[in-house]
C-alpha cells in the first residue's frame, strides 16, 4: 500500500504544483479526486486571504503611516498629501468594472495572477517617486491592479465554496483583509522602516511579496469542475451581453447603493476622525489607539458575522443589524466625548468586515448572480462605492467649518441611507430564499 504513505506528498504537490499526469498517476478514481477537492479548494481560500492581506490591505495603509517621512524626504504639504491618498480610489474607479467583467470572462484565477504582478511592478514604482507628481501618478497607477484583484477574488470564493460554506468562506478572506489593514498601520513606520532602511524599501518588500502572489495564483487550477465543485465559473458570451445582464438586476442595484452608503460613511468617519480627536485635545497616542480599536474589533467579529448569518439562515437580518450600528456609532460621535467616544467606535467598527462578508455572500447569491456573474456584479457595486468614497470625505470634512460634530451627522446619514434599502432587499439566506423581507 504504496500509495497511502506517500498520499500526503502527493496532496501537497497538488496543492502547490498542479501537475496532472503525477495526481492521476495515483488518484483515478472519484473517491481521490473528492479528497483532492476538498484539501484544494482550501488552498485557495488561504490564497486568497493572503492576496488580500499581502497585496490590498498592508501596502495600501502603508502609506498613511509612512507620509510623515515620506513628506519630509519629498517635501510635500499636507494638501499635497491628501491628495496623493485621494487620487488612490480614483484609479480603482476608472477600471473596477471592466476588472469584474474581466474576471468573468477570462477566469478569475488568471487575472488575480496577472494583476498581483502588476501590483508588484507599479507599487515598487511608487518607491521610486521623487516628487509629488511622481508619487500621485504611481498611485494612481496603483490603484488600477488593486481594484481589479479586489472584484475577482469574491468570484473566485464563490466558485470554489459555493453552498452553506460561501459565508465562512467569505469571512476568512475578510478576516485577510482586517488583518493586513491591521498589520500594515503597525509594522510599517516603526518595525519596517528602520529594519530596512526607510520607506523606499518597505514599499519595495511589499512589492517583492505582490509579485510572489501574483504567480502563485497562475500556478493554481483554474477548473473546480473537474474535483466535483461548481463548473459555473467562467462566462463565455460577449461583455455587452453580461453587462446587459446585470444591470437589469434590481437586486444588484439595491445592494450597490447600500455598498456605496456603507462605504461613505466608514471612509469619511475613519479619515476625519484622527484630525477631529486631535482638534479636541486627545494625544497622538489616544488617538491611535482609538482608531486601531476600530479595526480590532472589526477583524474580531468578521468570522463569527459570518457564521451567525449561516446559524440564522438569513443574510438580510445581519445586514440590517450591521447598518443600524453603523450609523449609531458614526452618529454617536457627534455628540459624546471621553471614553464614549472609543465605545462608539466600537460599535461602528465591530460590524466592519462582517458586514462585507455577508454582504459579498448575499451578492453572490442574489438570483441571476451566481459565481458565473460574480465579477461583473462586483465590479459594478464597486463603482457605486468608490464614487461614495471619492465624494463623502470632502463634503463632510467641509462641514466641519460649522461644528465639529456636524461631519459625523452626515456621514451616519449615508448609514441610514443603507439601513432604508436594506429593508428592501430579498433573503437569500435559506430562511427565506425568494421571499421579500
Amino acid at each position: 500500500m504504496i500509495y497511502k504513505a506517500i498520499l500526503p506528498i502527493l496532496l501537497f504537490l497538488k496543492r502547490e504544483f498542479y501537475h496532472p499526469y503525477l495526481f492521476h498517476l495515483y488518484f483515478l478514481s472519484n473517491k481521490g479526486n473528492s479528497i483532492i477537492s476538498s484539501h484544494y479548494r482550501w488552498y485557495i481560500l488561504c490564497l486568497s486571504a493572503l492576496t488580500c492581506t499581502l497585496v490590498l490591505a498592508m501596502p495600501q495603509m502603508a502609506l498613511p503611516v509612512l507620509f510623515k517621512e515620506i513628506s519630509e524626504e519629498l517635501n510635500l504639504s499636507l494638501v499635497q498629501i491628501g491628495t496623493v491618498w485621494g487620487i488612490f480610489p480614483l484609479g480603482a474607479l476608472s477600471v473596477v468594472l471592466i476588472g469584474g467583467m474581466m474576471g468573468d470572462r477570462f477566469g478569475a484565477r488568471y487575472v488575480i495572477g496577472v494583476a498581483a504582478l502588476l501590483a508588484g511592478v507599479v507599487g515598487a514604482l511608487r518607491g521610486m517617486a521623487g516628487n509629488f507628481a511622481t508619487l500621485a501618478a504611481t498611485m494612481f497607477l496603483f490603484g488600477i491592479p488593486t481594484s481589479v484583484i479586489a472584484t475577482n477574488v469574491p468570484k473566485t470564493v464563490g466558485t470554489w465554496f459555493p453552498g452553506r460554506r460561501l459565508a465562512l468562506a467569505q469571512g476568512i478572506v475578510t478576516l485577510g483583509m482586517a488583518l493586513g489593514f491591521s498589520l500594515g498601520a503597525m509594522i510599517s513606520a516603526t518595525v519596517l522602516s528602520p529594519l530596512l532602511g526607510g520607506w523606499r524599501n518597505v514599499i519595495f518588500l511589499y512589492s517583492v511579496l505582490s509579485i510572489v502572489i501574483g504567480i502563485l495564483w497562475l500556478l493554481t487550477q483554474s477548473q473546480p469542475s473537474q474535483f466535483g465543485l461548481s463548473s459555473s465559473h467562467r462566462s463565455t458570451v460577449p461583455f455587452s451581453q453580461v453587462l446587459s445582464q446585470v444591470v437589469r438586476l434590481k437586486g444588484v442595484w439595491l445592494l450597490a447603493i447600500i455598498l456605496m452608503g456603507h462605504v461613505a460613511c466608514v471612509q469619511g468617519m475613519l479619515g476625519y476622525l484622527p484630525l477631529y480627536l486631535r482638534e479636541i485635545g486627545w494625544t497622538a497616542t489616544n488617538t491611535d489607539s482609538t482608531v486601531a480599536c476600530f479595526h480590532g474589533a472589526s477583524m474580531i467579529a468578521a468570522i463569527p458575522m459570518a457564521l451567525l448569518s449561516n446559524r440564522i439562515g438569513s443574510r438580510k437580518i445581519v445586514i440590517l443589524v450591521a447598518m443600524l450600528m453603523t450609523a449609531i456609532g458614526v452618529g454617536l460621535l457627534s455628540v459624546v466625548g471621553g471614553t464614549m467616544v472609543c465605545f462608539s467606535v466600537i460599535i461602528a467598527g465591530i460590524v466592519r468586515d462582517g458586514f462585507m462578508a455577508v454582504f459579498m455572500t448575499a451578492l453572490i447569491e442574489t438570483e441571476g448572480v451566481g459565481a458565473i456573474h460574480a465579477g461583473t456584479a462586483t465590479g459594478l457595486i464597486h463603482t457605486m462605492a468608490r464614487l461614495g468614497s471619492f465624494g463623502s470625505p470632502p463634503i463632510g470634512n467641509s462641514l466641519a467649518s460649522i461644528n465639529l460634530g456636524l461631519p459625523f451627522i452626515f456621514w451616519a446619514a449615508f448609514a441610514v441611507m443603507a439601513l432604508v434599502c436594506s429593508c428592501f432587499l430579498k433573503e437569500t439566506g435559506r430562511r427565506g430564499r425568494g421571499i421579500e423581507g
